[in-house]
């Protein structure tokens, strides 16, 4: 599955970069998030319990920074496991465009699914994972710009 999109920050790339990087930051934007750690400055562990559609799952895994040119962009990838719901794979290509004293974050990002998880239909994994990619880069956004304001 594919997705794309773009969240305009008011805050400077500097401030956003930073943010994107901040695994405190992180682990409060990103839907169903209980844990995060970094290990490096680009490999992090982290577990998340979401839905996806009726069904609750836990998922435990790693994700990799690459690509990294800082404060433009990035490559985030991710493998994660759900115990018998299932694994999860995904990549995100990010970019950071500064437009006067905000910034565009632009993402395209792709997944793939395995085991109990896939026999839920591509439809509804979908739908999950595109409002939990949205929500994601909402809260992104307002976290950026209060951080930009506390930070002014």
């Amino acid at each position: 599955m594919e997705m794309k999109g773009e969240e305009r920050i008011a805050a400077p790339r500097d401030l956003v970069w930073a943010a994107l990087n901040d695994p405190d930051v992180l682990k409060g934007c990103i839907p169903g998030c209980t844990a995060i750690k970094r290990h490096s400055a680009t490999d992090f562990t982290a577990t998340l319990k979401v839905r996806i559609g009726p069904i609750p799952m836990t998922f435990s895994g790693s994700m990799t920074l690459s690509n990294v040119n800082a404060p433009h962009s990035y490559t985030l990838s991710g493998e994660s496991t759900g115990g018998i719901a299932g694994l999860a794979k995904g990549r995100a290509d990010v970019t950071l465009t500064p437009d006067g004293e905000e910034t565009i974050l632009a993402y395209e990002a792709s997944a793939e699914i395995g085991g109990k998880l896939a026999k839920l239909g591509s439809r509804l994994v979908g739908s999950s994972a595109s409002k939990h990619a949205a929500k994601f880069f909402a809260d992104f956004g307002d976290a950026a710009r209060a951080k930009a304001m506390r930070d002014a």
